[in-house]
């Protein structure tokens, strides 16, 4: 009988410890988390405060974005663009890796960092010659890096005009492109490619974006066009949110 108590009382005590050392390490998970993300939003604020200065012609209503890349690429070489979404808090230096997995897991500093940071394909050239900018980001909770690009979804942010012109700097130039899909759909290839041999497959794929679109943004395409893709995953990450724009200049 005391055998019996004694090994109760040991599975107990196993079981336990076992609930105390899952406690400890989410608690540990989520401290760290909340440290990266803090670190990451401070290192925004001021890459966005010393060198992202935003000129407004009240003629036009227009924004002039004025980048000094020249600062930036001293900080952090792979500097490639700057990225503004309206209606999201995405407002972010974008950068290029050697692959697509570097920035999962490091900051523009190049310091480990679990929410990453945002950044391009590295199949892109940004020469001009890209047919379509594929840019992607973390889906973060507290809404930074593209944690609001799931607002892209929504019917309010699609009927808001002002949301649908997506500023995009390089060091070429200032480019604004024009939202022609928005949706959800499970990890996949496609949508991320980068190359085309043909003009034929390359308005095949175009088409197949719009027609996957859950809003009728009502924009015509063609083979001349160029595009930016914007992706990050969404809910418990089976799943990615996908928005897709021409540029009109």
């Amino acid at each position: 009988m005391r055998k019996k108590r004694k090994v109760k009382n040991w599975t107990i005590v196993f079981i336990f410890s076992i609930f105390v050392i899952l406690f400890v390490f989410s608690s540990y998970k989520v401290i760290m988390w909340k440290l990266n993300v803090d670190k990451n939003n401070n290192i925004n604020k001021e890459i966005i405060k010393k060198n992202i200065k935003i000129d407004n012609n009240e003629k036009n209503k227009k924004y002039k974005y004025n980048v000094d890349f020249e600062s930036l690429k001293k900080q952090n070489p792979d500097t490639v663009a700057y990225l503004k979404v309206n209606g999201t808090n995405i407002d972010y230096v974008v950068v290029k890796g050697k692959d697509n997995s570097y920035y999962l897991k490091h900051n523009f500093n190049k310091e480990y960092n679990i929410a990453g940071w945002i950044f391009a394909d590295y199949k892109n050239k940004f020469d001009g010659t890209d047919k379509n900018i594929v840019v992607f980001g973390h889906n973060t909770k507290d809404g930074s890096m593209f944690g609001t690009l799931k607002n892209v979804l929504s019917e309010d942010w699609q009927n808001n005009k002002d949301n649908l012109q997506i500023t995009f700097v390089t060091e070429r130039k200032e480019y604004l492109y024009q939202v022609f899909s928005t949706y959800s759909i499970k990890p996949e290839e496609y949508y991320i490619k980068t190359d085309f041999e043909s003009n034929d497959e390359y308005i095949e794929f175009l088409n197949e974006l719009k027609e996957r679109s859950n809003h009728d943004y009502k924009v015509d395409i063609s083979p001349n066009d160029t595009i930016l893709t914007l992706s990050s995953c969404i809910g418990d990450g089976s799943k990615r949110v996908v928005l897709h724009a021409k540029k009109i200049y």
